[in-house]
């Protein structure tokens, strides 16, 4: 079977890796751990993120979009690629720890109001989890979560608005 030939970038063009992982590395991460709310599975996700990445690194065209967009999609792809392993194997018996846990030296005010925090975003739906971490844990604007979810950019703000107005009535309602 033949396949089509790969698009190559000309060199001037070419994607700068090793910048775009520096920079990117802790935020697709925070995204990650944000989705899969496991801190191990979002460490595996987020190198092989990087890893697809790097492999299609000479088909990145930065006229789609930047590559910080690029590889949140392809980290997104990854993320959703073990959401689905995960449905395709046992439950899990009980619910991953949080990765945003309060440490012990933490006061106690700061440990209630992230503990509420966790469970709102929680209680979101999957969709609505997911923008809050591209914008929060990922630091990114709505142009790039747009690119990042193939959307226009005025729809992603909407989105992202709603979501954090349902965050804010949940958290007001438990206040």
């Amino acid at each position: 079977m033949a396949t089509a030939p790969t698009r190559r970038v000309p060199a001037g063009r070419a994607l700068a890796f090793d910048d775009l992982y520096r920079s990117c590395c802790d935020d697709v991460y925070a995204y990650v751990a944000g989705l899969l709310r496991d801190e191990h599975a979002a460490e595996d996700v987020t190198a092989l993120a990087f890893e697809r990445a790097y492999r299609r690194r000479r088909r990145f065209d930065p006229r789609r979009g930047s590559g910080r967009a690029w590889i949140f999609a392809i980290a997104r792809n990854a993320a959703l690629d073990e959401l689905r392993r995960r449905r395709r194997t046992a439950a899990l018996a009980a619910d991953p720890g949080d990765v945003a846990a309060a440490t012990p030296d933490e006061g106690a005010e700061l440990a209630m109001r992230r503990t509420a925090l966790s469970a709102a975003i929680g209680r979101l739906d999957p969709r609505e989890r997911e923008l809050i971490a591209l914008r929060f844990f990922a630091g990114l604007g709505h142009a790039e979560i747009a690119a990042v979810l193939g959307i226009s950019a005025s729809n992603a703000g909407t989105r992202l608005h709603r979501a954090v107005d349902k965050l804010r009535r949940d958290l007001d309602e438990d206040a």
